[in-house]
């Protein structure tokens, strides 16, 4: 007699690492960022997260926080505009200075399911009185091997870590 074991099926993991660093400057205001992928022609495969202003609509009446979405221009003009917010699982309030996990595993909301090839992770923040900064990674999916490749902004982000796992 046989029996016949199902192998569990694994799929590929992302994780990212956004670390907001501590400004010292008379009026902070917390970043929004936007996280996402890009297929190598630029073209945006998904967002992974928005960190924005979420105050509900009894202390925010307007939507005030949605209106300062397209300060994100690189996010915004490549898809954030036709995104409707709140996402569940995607939008969430801004954070403060410290670093900050994100994981995704590949086809599970809200990281796409990625044909194998090219692409970019990239980071953009915007702080009201402050500056505005986009941090990329290159990276190949499915990952062979697990990898840990980062970047670092200079000012409104510090270092950008990707996970990268098969």
């Amino acid at each position: 007699m046989s029996a016949l074991f199902a192998a569990p099926a694994f799929s590929a993991s992302l994780g990212v690492n956004i670390e907001v660093p501590r400004l010292n400057v008379s009026e902070y205001h917390r970043p929004y960022i936007a996280t996402w992928i890009e297929r190598a022609d630029n073209t945006v495969a998904g967002t992974l997260a928005v960190w924005y202003d979420v105050r509900t609509k009894t202390n925010n009446p307007e939507g005030e926080g949605t209106k300062w979405l397209k300060d994100m221009r690189q996010w915004w003009r490549r898809g954030g505009r036709d995104l409707s917010v709140p996402i569940d699982g995607v939008t969430g309030a801004t954070k403060p200075a410290g670093k900050h996990q994100l994981n995704f595993t590949d086809g599970s909301a809200p990281m796409p399911q990625l044909a194998p090839g090219s692409y970019k992770l990239v980071v953009e923040a915007a702080r009201e009185v402050g500056g505005r900064e986009v941090v990329s990674i290159p990276f190949q999916w499915p990952p062979t091997s697990a990898s840990q490749p980062s970047a670092s902004g200079k000012e409104e982000l510090g270092e950008i870590k990707l996970e990268l796992k098969p």
